[in-house]
């Protein structure tokens, strides 16, 4: 660009010395490709503030919008995934599992904490798309479970909030087992009067879809988000037909009846602390 000319107490000079940008400085939109700082980003909660995209986050980020003061308890923090199938295609699935609690810091594909939603004792489990995929296996299911067993023992509801690929293939037969796990808990909450609310984000799909995700007492999705069971482009070649505009997409599915009500992020607190005081009285925590 030539040289560059710099203004220091009252005196021009020059200078060729290149202005060094951080990395991950900056944040573009994927949809309207606008530019903002990544501090920006992170303080509007990961959501354009031109065009409303909301950008994936994960359970740290929900806990830290959805617990009082973002404090909580993690429930069975540290159970791993065996390999009982001795599962290998390019790779073995032990070294995919460390490559991704290396890469995320995470023990697995879902996270389940306790703590206070505006005054109120919640158990929240949400899923990490980033390790795997959020696909679910047997830890995630087992994390589920923990979690809907604590919210029967401190008679408090429960919140899920979904963000997968499906079942991990890599379990074959057991991650599929998660799906009647999951259900046949979720109905002893419903057998003993505890709300259950399921938050479906992009993307929430296969069996997490054909289970937990779609059982709730009330489901929202935040905008735009992919939900279905088989992707779009699987459901065109099976069908061979175009499908509808706007098709798996949470207006979509709100409009037909497979939703309650599509909350943005800035308002997902309130709105399930709202609900919640609906369904019941939950004394604050001693």
């Amino acid at each position: 660009m030539g040289w560059f000319k710099r203004i220091q107490e009252g005196i021009t000079t020059k200078s060729t010395e290149k202005k060094e940008i951080p990395e991950g400085a900056w944040y573009q939109c994927p949809s309207c490709k606008t530019v903002v700082t990544s501090q920006q980003h992170v303080e509007r909660m990961s959501v354009c503030n031109y065009c409303g995209h909301h950008d994936r986050i994960g359970s740290e980020g929900y806990f830290k919008i959805l617990f009082d003061e973002g404090k909580f308890r993690e429930i069975a923090p540290k159970i791993t995934s065996s390999d009982p199938l001795e599962f290998e295609d390019t790779k073995t699935y032990t070294d995919r599992l460390e490559a991704a609690k290396k890469k995320t810091g995470l023990s697995d594909a879902l996270r389940t904490a306790s703590g206070e939603l505006n005054g109120m004792p919640v158990v929240i489990s949400c899923m990490d798309f980033q390790f795997i995929g959020g696909s679910m296996g047997s830890v995630v299911g087992e994390k589920i479970a923990r979690g809907i067993d604590h919210a029967l023992k401190k008679g408090c509801p429960f919140i899920c909030i979904s963000k997968s690929g499906g079942a991990r293939m890599m379990e074959a037969g057991l991650s599929l087992m998660q799906m009647a796990k999951t259900s046949a808990r979720l109905s002893l909450l419903s057998k003993a009067g505890l709300p259950y609310i399921s938050v479906l984000t992009d993307p929430t799909t296969g069996g997490v879809t054909a289970s937990f995700a779609m059982l709730g007492d009330m489901n929202i999705a935040e905008p735009n988000a992919l939900i279905g069971f088989a992707g779009p482009r699987v459901v065109k070649e099976t069908i061979g037909k175009e499908l509808p505009e706007g098709f798996q997409r949470s207006e979509f599915l709100l409009e037909h009846g497979f939703l309650d009500a599509i909350v943005e992020r800035k308002d997902l607190k309130e709105k399930l602390a709202f609900s919640l005081r609906a369904m019941g009285d939950f004394p604050k925590v001693q």
